[in-house]
């Protein structure tokens, strides 16, 4: 069955046709690693997790790579301000090694949380410094590069186009902040490679240069090469990084080889909360274990990502997650009850399965459309008939889904019968618009543990943690 992609590059869904029909290779932009990653962070993630899977659903074998970046990515995401690594480090007063270490340990820990399967290489800046340099000594040999005082920077005006994935009109940008940090720079938007290291810095190592250290985007062309090759098939990563760092990871490589590195570049959307922007000024970043200590299972967040498109932005909201609960849970009943099921398939039941199996593959194959796809698991688990063909369905449905359908909670703490008899006499005093009695209730049921809240889709109940 034909597979489509939508491609940044082409602006277009583009069928798929992977160099080596035996192995696709992809290459991930993966954390910087000094600070917890967010659920927005994690929904380009799942994105990822579900191409991967949907590449194995179709008999793909998969060599992915993804860096952690522990060194080079400046406050800015452009040539200014100080590493993220040596903020942070200083901030907590840790040496940035410990930093780094510390949150990707996290950052793998949520990854495991979700169900996220780990690339086959994980690569870390810090250790490939010997391949960065061979790399930005090739641009300058090339003459896609030059030292200035304080860098060593891409000439962007060598090559034909510049910028490819986004829209940017680079030529009748005014210089900006940029080029009053260093004047020496021949263009407004010519990117650092390598950046000289001031005396006091803590993460510096010798170059032809002296002590310096490297810039953002050269890490990913450096590794991306050794791993993968000059070009392989796929390029990951969020919506945030096509004006910047991708668009300079395809500079430095036609500086390099003449090649752009990868034949589909795929960027997952933001992830909006309550209808607006994460920031921790209005106090709504939330991470993984947010969601835990609200007590739900941090699968239920990758269930409700498939709720919207990878391209589309995601509106994230506590009602949306305790939907998604309770639609885990109704799934994973589903397939428990026809793991035990006898009715018996005709036919005519064989031939439906199949045709809801068919729809299935389809919608995953155009460009993961796991909202189309979600309605073709619910059609099976919803299907006439209890068999243990069902539950192989559903089974087979959830390689690509990741959801963990046949996990079974043995550790579930049941609402006691208490508490339901109470909410049971809240909805009725709701219903009466007796909300003073609707109140009383509400605070009965905290002094007992649990927090009631009031959704559109009805009563919201959690544990006190």
């Amino acid at each position: 069955m034909d597979l489509y992609f939508y491609n940044t590059l082409t602006k277009k869904k583009d069928l798929f046709n992977p160099i080596d029909t035996k192995e696709v290779k992809i290459y991930s932009c993966g954390p910087t690693v000094y600070k917890n990653a967010t659920i927005g962070n994690m929904r380009t993630n799942i994105f990822q997790d579900v191409l991967r899977r949907v590449l194995r659903y179709n008999d793909y074998k998969i060599k992915h790579a993804m860096n952690i970046t522990d060194v080079g990515h400046l406050v800015s995401d452009g040539d200014e301000g100080e590493d993220k690594m040596l903020k942070s480090a200083r901030e907590e007063h840790k040496t940035p090694l410990e930093i780094a270490e510390y949150y990707t340990n996290l950052f793998f820990e949520d990854l495991k949380e979700l169900n996220i399967e780990t690339p086959e290489i994980v690569c870390k800046a810090t250790d490939h410094i010997k391949e960065m340099l061979e790399y930005v000594q090739k641009l300058v040999e090339n003459g896609y590069a030059y030292e200035t005082s304080t860098a060593i920077y891409f000439d962007i005006s060598k090559l034909e186009k510049y910028p490819i994935l986004s829209n940017l009109d680079v030529e009748n940008q005014k210089a900006g902040a940029r080029v009053e940090v260093d004047p020496e720079k021949k263009n407004p938007q010519d990117f650092a490679l390598w950046i000289k290291a001031p005396e006091n810095h803590l993460m510096k190592w010798d170059s032809p240069w002296g002590a310096s250290y490297p810039g953002w985007h050269i890490e990913c062309s450096a590794m991306g090469q050794k791993y993968l090759g000059e070009q392989f098939d796929i390029h990951t990563g969020g919506i945030d990084l096509i004006p910047t760092h991708h668009e300079n990871e395809i500079a430095q490589s036609n500086g390099r080889c003449g090649k752009i590195p990868a034949n589909y570049w795929m960027h997952g959307e933001y992830l909006l909360i309550n209808g607006g922007k994460m920031s921790k000024s209005l106090g709504n970043v939330y991470l993984v274990k947010d969601i835990k200590e609200k007590g739900y299972e941090p699968i239920v967040y990758k269930l409700f990502s498939y709720s919207c498109h990878y391209r589309n932005k995601l509106n994230f909201t506590w009602e949306g997650i305790e939907a998604s609960s309770k639609s885990l849970e109704r799934l994973r009943n589903s397939y428990q009850a026809n793991l035990k099921g006898e009715d018996s398939l005709t036919h005519i039941d064989k031939e439906k399965l199949n045709k809801i199996e068919e729809n299935f593959h389809k919608a995953i194959n155009d460009d993961l459309n796991m909202p189309l796809a979600m309605s073709f698991v619910w059609e099976t688990a919803r299907f006439e008939k209890k068999n243990p063909e069902v539950a192989k369905m559903l089974e087979k449905f959830d390689t690509v889904l990741g959801i963990k359908i046949d996990y079974i909670n043995k550790d579930k703490k049941e609402v006691p019968q208490e508490i339901q008899e109470l909410l049971e006499q809240r909805k009725v005093a709701r219903e009466n618009k007796d909300w003073a009695k609707s109140d009383e209730l509400r605070d009965l049921i905290k002094e007992k543990g649990y927090i009631v809240k009031d959704t559109k889709e009805g009563q919201m109940l959690s544990l006190i943690m």
